[in-house]
């Protein structure tokens, strides 16, 4: 049986409308402002810090212009010489190669090339139409 005391509250208050005579609750004086200062008088900018414009918020981004905005400096994936061991001795290296066997996955090479380098041992002779560190070339 449903009574009065047993039904779920469904009322919602109306935001407080500040300075709007004595009766709304936050009227007259200061209206829930405080006393004084640049907060209790006006609208300050959102991107105001209290100092000088040389050092604000805006003039620490820097300006980047054109094309390039939105891309990182992107280096190549590093590919240790060591890794290379799974080919045949004189075999061509190629990016396509690569990416076939599983040294390098595609979209990383396709997006941020690939390099050779120079890091473990190798006792096998390839040759290189990707770009490769010195050291790689003379191991």
């Amino acid at each position: 049986m449903i009574k009065m005391t047993n039904l779920i509250k469904v009322t919602e208050r109306r935001k407080k409308r500040v300075g709007r005579g004595m009766g709304s609750g936050k009227g007259s004086h200061t209206s829930g402002r405080g006393q004084k200062g640049q907060k209790s008088r006006g609208h300050i900018g959102i991107l105001f810090e209290g100092m000088k414009v040389k050092k604000s918020l805006l003039k620490r981004l820097p300006l980047m212009r054109g094309k390039g905005k939105f891309h990182k400096n992107l280096k190549p994936v590093a590919i240790k010489i060591e890794r290379l061991e799974i080919f045949p001795n004189g075999s061509e290296i190629t990016v396509e190669l690569l990416i076939k066997n599983g040294v390098v996955k595609e979209r990383l090479a396709k997006t941020h090339g690939v390099k050779i380098v120079g890091v473990g041992e190798n006792k096998k002779k390839f040759t290189f139409k990707v770009p490769t560190s010195k050291k790689s070339i003379v191991k």
